[in-house]
């Protein structure tokens, strides 16, 4: 155990650090990260539109649900080139990159072409199952305009003014982008939504399978317990879970059931109980359970926010992170709970998530019925909660004893 400590603490953590600190991976969790206020509106509808089935005569809101979790990819698209130049300190482009990149993003999901003056496009293309094209042509608009910026066509010491060297330095590059959209969409006739969906296809099937599932929830808990903030993955996961929720959505809205169990619905409906890694129940203990008065000082410290699913004070604070005691029983949980919640919707004892809720800071069971509309889903969350407690119970016990033993010493040498 200490040599897998000093390998993930010396040599593993810098490097995964580093990557996550890279402008172009960083542009892309910082662009998910500004979009979500756009999903928090779709949860919130979502809750009401519960009302419905008791006041029948209630409005029907789903349409600002539509443009607003409905138009993720869209958003996404333009942040991305946006973040990009900023974060390459090319503060004049960041606007007409994010402009430029919403103008390819039309013009690649394929629209129809009616009649003279008349587009028609897909409208479930502009959300979440257009996320990997808009992070394919966020990415790619900001290289290019990344490239020409490094490479103006006027010396620094021009007499012409600023502006119109900016927006000579933007044609060419904007012009090269609008024509390979052009090309793509128009002259080759290449359904390039479709060809992205048939690409990133494998990956969506790997997660969406059981173990796929669950190394998406352990994988980030894991990073987690050496200090290394589960947003790292991302750009890979968090695009599939969104994927997988559309199309439930979709199937649902045409009678059928919902088929794709990994989206973060899932997750927030029993995994991130008291927060990643489903720490709720360690909480609770270290309130009412331990001896020790750093764990029960600890405990009463952060029962309230772990009861509203944050548990940064409690996994750097008992502390989790880099505590074989308590990193140990998290990996345990990390697989457990996301293959009884698996198991629990592939065979059909809770619904799959198929309405947008990612209110994740609602305590815990309401969390899990809104999050899939299923009241089993309160009797399995409770069932989890009490399975994690007997996960942590011998960890901690052992952990209060060894800090207990050196209060008691601390306590004898003062004395």
């Amino acid at each position: 155990m200490k040599k897998i400590m000093d390998f993930m603490t010396n040599r593993f953590a810098p490097k995964v650090n580093k990557i996550v600190k890279n402008p172009w991976i960083a542009s892309i969790q910082d662009s998910i990260m500004t979009a979500l206020p756009l999903v928090f509106v779709g949860s919130l509808i979502t809750i009401i539109s519960l009302l419905k089935n008791i006041f029948k005569n209630m409005p029907d809101f789903s349409l600002i649900s539509t443009f607003s979790f409905g138009m993720f990819g869209l958003i996404v698209a333009f942040l991305i080139p946006y973040y990009l130049m900023e974060k390459k300190n090319n503060h004049s482009a960041k606007l007409i990159s994010g402009a430029t990149s919403l103008v390819l993003f039309l013009m690649l999901i394929s629209p129809s072409l009616v009649n003279e003056g008349e587009i028609t496009f897909t409208l479930s293309r502009f959300g979440a199952s257009g996320m990997f094209l808009s992070i394919i042509t966020g990415l790619f608009v900001a290289g290019v305009m990344n490239f020409a910026a490094k490479h103006s066509l006027f010396k620094e010491d021009t007499p012409i003014p600023d502006f119109v060297v900016g927006w000579f330095n933007s044609l060419l590059p904007i012009t090269f982008i609008l024509i390979v959209g052009w090309l793509i969409t128009f002259q080759f006739q290449i359904d390039f939504f479709e060809v992205v969906i048939w690409v990133f296809s494998p990956l969506a099937k790997i997660v969406q399978s059981y173990p796929g599932f669950v190394l998406s929830v352990f994988i980030p808990v894991f990073l987690y317990t050496f200090g290394i903030s589960g947003w790292v993955m991302m750009p890979v996961v968090y695009p599939v879970y969104m994927a997988g929720l559309a199309e439930n959505s979709e199937l649902v809205g045409k009678g059928m059931d919902a088929i794709n169990i990994a989206t973060q619905e899932t997750c927030y409906a029993f995994s991130s109980m008291g927060g990643i890694g489903t720490t709720l129940a360690l909480a609770v203990m270290m309130v009412f359970l331990t001896k020790s008065a750093q764990l029960k000082a600890i405990g009463k410290a952060t029962i309230i926010p772990s009861i509203f699913n944050i548990n940064e004070p409690l996994v750097f604070g008992a502390p989790i992170a880099f505590n074989p005691y308590l990193m140990i029983p998290m990996w345990i949980n990390a697989i457990l709970v996301p293959s009884i919640a698996y198991g629990a919707m592939y065979f059909g004892f809770v619904n799959i998530p198929s309405e947008t809720f990612l209110l994740w800071y609602m305590p815990y069971p309401f969390t899990s019925y809104l999050a899939t509309q299923d009241f089993r889903a309160v009797i399995l969350a409770i069932v989890i909660f009490v399975i994690t407690w007997f996960v942590f119970l011998p960890f901690l016990r052992a952990y209060d004893n060894s800090l207990l033993k050196k209060e008691k010493e601390a306590f004898q040498n003062k004395s």
